[in-house]
């Protein structure tokens, strides 16, 4: 993505995907946060976490694959995939991945192109039409926002907030984005699900187990289950006659 965020579009892009990273991280506590995908950009770095890095194929402290990350299961306050999922051949397992790596209430965030969109649009004539399979980022595999929310939620996260960005058309003057400008303030408002690209925040939650002991009177409870007194078959059936 770095040759693509120094375009017209790209810085588009970036700046709207930063602010939104850095509100929404710089409120979020913890040691351990990682960044996936480009090393380049710092996504995270409104964040305050003591200890933040970055894990790519292409740079980075840790070289990895999003599939397969050499981290410690349950290690993770804080994961951030930027455009990680849509250039994935295995997205559900970037996602498995990251149910893993993160702790309980640990935070995941992640941003991707939405393909019901005018960007969406552009994708499609860019391959189907224009014959174009290699042209970044338009040849990524464009994953419905719906689908998203059912892989979370199946993995057991639950949304702390979602919304969309970049609602001007993917034109690649930075003059043509400056004339659309306003759409970025109506938007939210008259085409909320129109936006170039989807932000998400999940929690990961982790169900306790509570276990419920009988009703009974005081004496049952305050003593254990091993101590409780057993009657004898001819004590049962008695007990039985006389009820």
């Amino acid at each position: 993505m770095l040759s693509w965020y120094e375009s017209d579009l790209g810085r588009y892009v970036l700046a709207r995907e930063l602010e939104w990273f850095d509100a929404v991280s710089s409120d979020l506590f913890g040691f351990h946060a990682l960044q996936i995908g480009d090393c380049d950009t710092d996504f995270l770095r409104a964040n305050r976490m003591p200890h933040r890095f970055c894990a790519g194929l292409d740079g980075g402290p840790l070289r990895a694959v999003p599939e397969m990350l050499p981290i410690a299961s349950q290690s993770l306050d804080l994961l951030a995939l930027p455009h990680v999922l849509e250039f994935s051949s295995h997205p559900h397992q970037v996602l498995r991945e990251a149910e893993r790596v993160l702790r309980p209430e640990g935070r995941l965030l992640i941003s991707g192109f939405n393909p019901i969109s005018l960007w969406g649009m552009r994708r499609f004539v860019t391959q189907r039409v224009c014959r174009d399979q290699d042209t970044h980022p338009w040849h990524g595999r464009f994953i419905h926002l719906t689908r998203i929310k059912d892989w979370l939620a199946l993995m057991g996260f639950e949304l702390a907030g979602c919304r969309m960005a970049c609602y001007a058309p993917p034109a690649d003057k930075a003059a043509w984005l400056a004339r659309f400008g306003f759409l970025e303030a109506a938007g939210d408002r008259w085409w909320a699900f129109g936006g170039g690209v989807y932000l998400i925040h999940a929690i990961k939650r982790v169900h306790g187990m509570r276990i419920l002991l009988p009703k009974r009177d005081a004496a049952w409870r305050a003593r254990p289950a091993w101590a409780q007194p057993t009657r004898t078959s001819s004590q049962r059936n008695q007990h039985e006659h006389s009820e």
